[in-house]
């Protein structure tokens, strides 16, 4: 049931896509926000305990919905599922950002292109020469290919796989809500600030949460790409990135797409997109191998992300088909 749950959700997402400032997205940030007012007093065990009660009630919630409609309706519990599926994925969050700088630059305006690329993720590209503006475009939708999709769908199989349904969904989604509240990259909209031991928990949470989402994301993306050259890049260069998870699902991306990710800033470091900004790394030579971005690397991104979707989808296939014949 796991793949049609998925399937349908995915079908929602395209028919009506929910945007970043949808209801229920906004009220889980008010959500958080609410709690770390309430519980956030600045103490080292305030932070787990703020995470427990933002990120860990509503799982246990989820959880326990899913369980108990499945001991009474099949019917029901797909409902469920796909239902907080359609609030976790989210395809059309990102990718009409994606699909407006790949047209503008198609028709030749730069202009318009590094205007949704300066409101999509407020970065100044207004005097970066072309290819940069593409690298950021690449490395910019990577990065929300695998927090607003594969990354969900890696967590929900996880979940599913130990009978608690839909409630890894809603982990990864909350851990990254709660990790990007203490982002200094991210625009604050709650006037309180987020206390250090908050800040750390959550990140180190975060870390946990990701850990075996963005090697799954690598991972599919070296199948459906260039398998030696992605392999390749992300135990060459992954460790070069100041995130160690962005930084493999980056550089399995740049060996799949044959690409340069990572743009050189002196003669002792380059940098990369980490969390809306330019960050630095350890080392000039990332992804010193592959081409510079062009404009045929935002058409291969697509059908990389697509047939990404497609091999999770034909592996929940697979498990639901197995559980039926056992």
């Amino acid at each position: 049931m796991s793949f049609f749950a998925v399937l349908l959700a995915l079908l929602l997402d395209q028919a009506r896509p929910m945007n970043h400032q949808n209801p229920v997205h906004v009220a889980l940030r008010s959500w958080i926000r609410w709690v770390k007012r309430s519980l956030d007093a600045g103490q080292s065990h305030h932070g787990v305990l703020v995470w427990f009660v933002a990120v860990g009630l509503p799982v246990i919630a989820t959880a326990a919905i899913h369980m108990a409609l499945w001991t009474y309706s099949v019917v029901l519990t797909l409902v469920w599922d796909v239902a907080v599926l359609y609030l976790t994925l989210g395809f059309r969050q990102f990718s009409h950002h994606f699909t407006e700088i790949r047209n503008a630059l198609e028709r030749g305006d730069e202009a318009q292109a590094r205007w949704v690329l300066a409101q999509w993720k407020r970065i100044p590209v207004e005097r970066q020469p072309e290819s940069e503006l593409m690298r950021h475009a690449i490395e910019h939708s990577v990065l929300a290919v695998h927090q607003h999709v594969l990354g969900v769908l890696v967590c929900f199989v996880l979940c599913w796989m130990v009978g608690l349904g839909p409630a890894g969904a809603v982990l990864f989604r909350l851990a990254d809500y709660l990790a990007q509240a203490c982002s200094p990259d991210v625009p604050r909209t709650d006037p309180m600030p987020t206390s250090e031991s908050v800040c750390q928990v959550a990140t180190k949470a975060w870390a946990w949460v990701n850990y075996l989402p963005a090697r799954a994301t690598a991972l599919a993306f070296a199948v459906v790409g260039n398998f030696e050259e992605a392999v390749a890049s992300w135990r060459q260069d992954a460790v070069l990135f100041n995130e160690p998870n962005q930084g493999i699902v980056l550089a399995a991306t740049a060996g799949a797409l044959n690409v340069r990710l990572g743009r050189r800033v002196g003669p002792s470091a380059s940098s990369t997109v980490m969390g809306g900004k330019l960050a630095e790394l350890a080392s000039p030579d990332a992804n010193a191998l592959g081409r510079e971005p062009q404009l045929a690397h935002l058409a291969s991104l697509a059908g990389l992300v697509w047939r990404s979707v497609v091999l999770w989808l034909v592996f929940l296939a697979l498990l639901t088909l197995a559980n039926l014949v056992g």
